[in-house]
């Protein structure tokens, strides 16, 4: 398992206490994000971050985000076009788009047609920079996009496979009913656990999502043996929103104590 960390697990650490973390924890590499309390970078330049993370070994996976990259304007495409600009002097892999997610343009026929616009409008932008979107279905009720095979099969239309990669979430595609996983298209696997016995799954907030251990209630580590007996051999990438996981007096110990327990439990299915 390719172990990466995103920014959200540990928001209250600053740029270089973040990356020693994730490089004592054997990642790959990290997403930084630019929706946390905390400028991008840490205020630094991006060529500085992009330094600072090859330093210590690491790749930068993905840089987060531009919301709702599926209401497109011109404002969007400038907001995509500045993300994409930046990603590249950082020497990010990749960019996040995110679905609107208000309960707004849920009809079948609005959704299609917004998400078809929007990545038709980013393609060749992409393109052109030879960067990756990873586009993330998101399974609450009030989702824009929660199936991931709408998504799919948008990408086939447009020819766009090589330039927009789906995010499998644990937690959002627990939420959306599972469903088929889509290995082939699959550009990073994002994890979390909801332990919390009380909320049903439709009542599940970003909040209850912590790290994974026996208690998790999303499948998450049958979720990760179903992808990577399939092929997937991308990041596994740890997003905790839970207030708990943010708190975290050791948070090398806690989550590398969790990511243990996934390889453990993914080594004994494949036994």
């Amino acid at each position: 398992m390719k172990r990466a960390l995103n920014h959200m697990t540990t928001p209250g650490l600053g740029l270089e206490a973040f990356l020693d973390l994730a490089a004592a924890l054997d990642c790959v590499g990290v997403e930084l994000r630019n929706d946390i309390d905390r400028p991008l970078f840490d205020g630094k330049a991006p060529g500085d971050a992009r330094g600072m993370i090859r330093d210590r070994g690491l790749r930068l996976v993905g840089l987060s985000q531009v919301y709702p990259f599926n209401d497109w304007s011109e404002t969007r495409a400038a907001e995509v076009a500045a993300l994409i600009d930046t990603a590249r002097a950082a020497g990010a892999e990749t960019i996040s788009l995110i679905p609107r997610n208000d309960g707004t343009g849920l009809g079948n026929g609005e959704r299609h047609a917004k998400l078809r616009i929007a990545l038709k409008a980013c393609k060749p932008m992409l393109e052109d920079a030879g960067m990756v979107a990873l586009v993330e279905p998101l399974g609450f009720t009030t989702s824009s996009l929660r199936a991931k095979a709408d998504l799919v099969e948008t990408i086939e239309a447009l020819d766009a496979t090589g330039t927009f990669r789906v995010v499998h979430d644990s937690f959002h595609h627990a939420l959306a009913g599972g469903g088929p996983i889509f290995p082939a298209h699959t550009g990073i696997v994002h994890i979390s656990a909801v332990a919390d016995p009380a909320p049903s799954l439709e009542q599940m907030e970003d909040a209850h999502r912590g790290l994974v251990d026996e208690e998790d209630r999303l499948g998450t580590i049958d979720q990760l043996a179903a992808l990577m007996q399939a092929g997937y051999d991308g990041p596994v990438s740890y997003e905790c929103f839970a207030p708990e996981t943010h708190a975290l007096n050791d948070p090398e110990r806690a989550i590398g104590r969790s990511f243990d327990f996934i390889s453990a439990r993914l080594a004994a299915k494949a036994a």
